[in-house]
């Protein structure tokens, strides 16, 4: 027994999408054909439209030049009535008028009484009125001069038809000038406009070359004609109302046309050409849309593949052309140096995350690898700048961008920031010179021990020995006053050596001193024997400036004396190397400015150490008071380090500020100590 096996569960989704696809295309080819319909439909609604337009604007056209004739003839009329006095001169001059207006066939002077003065006809043709005389249109002429008369300006009459006598008839118009002088009617002025002839002289013949135009009455009554015979089924008309005092006219323009079949031969030709051809390339564009439509997958699966591979990345990546500008860069390159996209693609030199101070020397940089010059494979180590101005360093490594064709087109750069490399091996440095430092430390404060003990016996001695010698030579029964005044300097030089000893030894190892107070006059005078000994041998100046009445300071003694020593030594070297011409040092106490301007009873006194050296280099100002920083080949670095920390201390400060001219002032301030109690 055989059994029929059943469709595959994908041929419905299948047959779907075939079914859905052919409804498509027969719906495209049916707003085709619907399009092209309407377009030839549109096409003539247009064609009218302009046609009817066109005789729209003629119309008024001609209207505008009607209304400018019958002005200008009106003025010529006025300047006629006005200009001749007797009938002879009256009937001369009228009759030139008659020869230059051919719209005119009759024109005559009438008094007050409408009676006739003098009338002369038009030479174009036989006297109008010749077969049934002017009685005739005598009701005409008086409406149109009492309405002039009435409104001090020209008239119209009705227009009426008048038979001539070779048995045509003429349809013609009055108008009536008044004549007022001073006040007074003096006459009339008649002009008889033959209708016909207005049509013919007054309106552009380029406006009744391939139209006709007409007057006609408001109910359509054709009263004169004129222009091209009939030339078409089809006819577009225009009509304009020409108001006169006295009448109302209107004048019709009407424009002959063939009216073109709906689908004539070569347009039919033509289109059904168009749809072949149409549908020819639908056909071609939907078999080549198939296939783009697969490449446009399968280009967007590996877009997308390629996309979610950069932005995974947290490597910098960066294309730029042959000419420098940049074409490309991905997400963490953007994040990394805080600009978007749009700020970094495109002709922007030098881009925004090069640092100013740099700009020069990486354009220069660029300008050798756009040259063709290849980068080392290693990379190599730059600068850049975020947005908000901040510096990282980066190591950039760069490749050529190969195209298609195999042609380089540009530069590939992989950027990675690196600064938080670089804070770890700052740290790590400065971890490394810490511990560097602290062991200096421990061995200067071994040191100092040492010092204090291996050096406090001799100096004993020696202070015990000079105070044998001052009380042997008291005894005797001579006294050498000499002798004993440099006994005592040396016991006090002895004994200051023990103390500064002690006193290294106690800061080494970190000993609360005990302070007393002690007038800045006798600081200055305990270091002077040794600054002018050194000023001596050096050949300095020395100026202290120690004014009276300045309040006791609080302070351990023999280090501020230290502090003082120091800084006048540190001046005198510096003088001396800089070779200074005459050399001058200044010591001065006074009371600082902060002082000045208190009313609390503390103060505080400021010691101020001058020079005229070389000055302090910007690149040693940031560092002068680092451990173990020191310009002197001979010197540890610990100077002015320790000078700080004895100075805060105590509570004060310790600075410098250049010394002008030239030179270098450092000032340090102490507390007072309380102030006396009133008597």
């Amino acid at each position: 027994m055989s059994a029929t096996l059943p469709a595959p569960t994908f041929a419905l989704p299948r047959r779907r999408s075939v079914v859905m696809r052919w409804a498509l295309w027969i719906l495209l080819a049916v707003l085709v054909v619907a399009l092209l319909a309407t377009l030839v439909w549109l096409a003539g609604r247009y064609e009218a439209s302009q046609a009817q337009s066109q005789v729209e604007r003629d119309a008024a056209d001609a209207l505008g030049d009607l209304r400018s004739g019958l002005t200008r003839n009106v003025q010529t009329l006025q300047a006629l009535h006005s200009g001749y006095t007797t009938p002879g001169a009256w009937s001369e001059e009228a009759r030139r008028l008659l020869r230059d207006h051919r719209e005119w066939v009759r024109l005559e002077w009438r008094d007050a009484a409408l009676g006739t003065i003098a009338a002369v006809d038009t030479p174009y043709r036989s006297p109008v009125f010749a077969r049934l005389g002017r009685a005739n249109s005598q009701a005409d002429v008086q409406q149109a001069c009492q309405n002039s008369r009435r409104t001090n300006g020209p008239s119209y009459a009705r227009s009426y038809f008048v038979p001539l006598v070779d048995g045509l008839g003429l349809e013609v118009m009055e108008l009536c000038v008044a004549h007022v002088t001073a006040g007074q009617l003096t006459g009339y002025v008649v002009a008889t406009y033959a209708l016909s002839e207005m049509l013919v002289g007054m309106i552009g013949p380029q406006l009744t070359r391939s139209q006709e135009v007409s007057f006609t009455e408001a109910d359509g009554t054709r009263l004169a004609m004129h222009g091209a015979a009939r030339r078409g089924s089809r006819v577009f008309m225009a009509q304009q109302l020409i108001d006169l005092p006295g009448n109302t006219m209107v004048l019709r323009m009407d424009s002959w046309r063939t009216a073109p079949d709906l689908f004539p031969n070569f347009l039919t030709a033509l289109v059904t050409g168009m749809s072949i051809a149409l549908v020819s390339v639908l056909w071609l564009l939907a078999h080549d849309m198939r296939r783009r439509l697969r490449a446009e997958l399968d280009l967007a699966e590996a877009l997308a593949f390629r996309k979610a591979m950069e932005d995974s990345l947290v490597t910098g990546l960066r294309a730029r052309d042959l000419q420098g500008r940049t074409t490309y860069v991905n997400p963490a390159f953007c994040q990394m140096v805080g600009f978007n996209a749009a700020e970094l693609l495109g002709e922007a030199h030098p881009p925004p995350y090069w640092p100013p101070e740099f700009a020069e020397e990486y354009g220069k940089r660029q300008a050798i690898r756009l040259a063709g010059n290849v980068p080392p494979r290693e990379g190599f180590e730059s600068m850049f700048m975020r947005k908000d101005g901040t510096r990282f360093p980066v190591l950039i490594i760069e490749a050529p961008l190969i195209n298609a064709q195999g042609v380089q087109s540009g530069w590939m750069s992989a950027v990675l920031d690196i600064s938080e490399q670089r804070r770890v091996e700052e740290l790590s440095r400065a971890s490394q010179e810490r511990l560097q430092a602290t062991a200096r430390l421990a061995t200067v404060g071994e040191m100092a021990s040492l010092l204090s003990h291996e050096l406090n016996q001799p100096l004993a001695a020696i202070s015990s020995y000079a105070t044998g010698s001052i009380n042997l030579l008291q005894d005797g029964p001579h006294a050498l006053a000499d002798i004993e005044q440099a006994m005592k300097r040396i016991s006090e030089q002895a004994e200051r050596a023990g103390r500064v000893i002690k006193s290294v030894h106690d800061f080494v190892r970190r000993r609360d001193k005990e302070r007393e107070l002690v007038a800045p006059q006798a600081l200055v005078e305990a270091i002077l024997p040794l600054v002018n000994l050194q000023a001596r041998k050096l050949g300095v100046r020395v100026d202290t400036r120690t004014p009276p009445g300045l309040p006791e300071v609080l302070c351990d003694r023999t280090m501020v004396e230290q502090v003082l020593l120091n800084l006048a030594r540190n001046a005198m070297q510096a003088m001396d190397a800089a070779h200074a011409e005459d050399p001058w040092l200044v010591l001065e106490v006074k009371l600082a400015a902060s002082a000045q301007l208190s009313r609390e009873a503390k103060a505080w006194v400021e010691f101020v150490v001058a020079d005229c050296g070389p000055g302090i280099p910007e690149e040693v100002k940031q560092q002068l008071f680092t451990p173990f920083f020191t310009t002197k080949a001979e010197g540890m670095g610990l100077g002015l380090s320790l000078c700080r920390t004895v100075v805060e201390q105590h509570g004060g400060f310790l600075g410098f500020e250049p010394n002008h001219p030239q030179g270098t002032i450092f000032r340090f301030t102490l507390p007072s100590g309380p102030a006396p109690a009133p008597p």
